[in-house]
């Protein structure tokens, strides 16, 4: 079973393209959403965080704060770094637990945002990059998280520039509103199940 690694900067479609995925069966492993998932109810991540940032991060629920947190990551990329070491281990071991429900496929798919920049991409045997314009990225996330387009560009500006996630996959979907999507995630999805 092939270990595929699909990314691409906010906005990008990403998450689209892995639904596309999932109507041919490919399991998909959304490690955004598992992420959020195991920072409230990993005891190991939660109590690093404690320590790194103190009480002050959680709310007297115990819950994490995301909006607190939030405020701190996207201003202080040391915080950031030290969050995303807290973090993806857990997530890189979860994701290993959960192919194990799966090894009769021919290949499962890690959607992640940041596949590069959590050293993800180590652990998988492709990576697909879904491209688009920044100009049309912005515009879907502003509309999408209701936030400005300074929100935005801060976000980009904590991701990896996408022409070297480009450079890195070994396959790149144009979701630019001008190529049709669907034909070229079949396509994909027919060289993979070859392997």
């Amino acid at each position: 079973m092939l270990k595929i690694g699909l990314t691409g900067g906010i906005g990008s479609g990403k998450s689209t393209v892995a639904r596309i995925f999932s109507t041919f069966n490919v399991p998909i492993y959304f490690a955004d959403s598992e992420a959020k998932k195991i920072f409230q109810k990993n005891e190991s991540v939660r109590e690093k965080m404690r320590q790194f940032f103190g009480n002050d991060i959680f709310l007297s629920s115990q819950e994490i704060n995301k909006t607190k947190l939030s405020e701190i990551i996207f201003n202080d990329k040391t915080a950031l770094q030290q969050v995303n070491n807290i973090v993806h281990p857990a997530v890189l071991e979860d994701f290993e637990n959960w192919t194990k429900n799966f090894e009769t496929k021919k290949y499962v798919i890690i959607e992640a945002a940041i596949l590069f920049e959590s050293g993800i991409y180590k652990y998988v045997d492709k990576i697909i990059a879904v491209s688009a314009p920044e100009f049309l990225r912005i515009e879907r996330v502003k509309l999408r998280d209701n936030v400005s387009e300074q929100q935005v560009r801060q976000r980009i500006e904590n991701q990896w520039n996408e022409n070297e996630k480009i450079k890195l996959s070994h396959f790149v979907i144009f979701n630019d509103e001008k190529s049709l999507v669907i034909p070229q995630v079949l396509e994909i999805h027919k060289m993979l199940e070859k392997y």
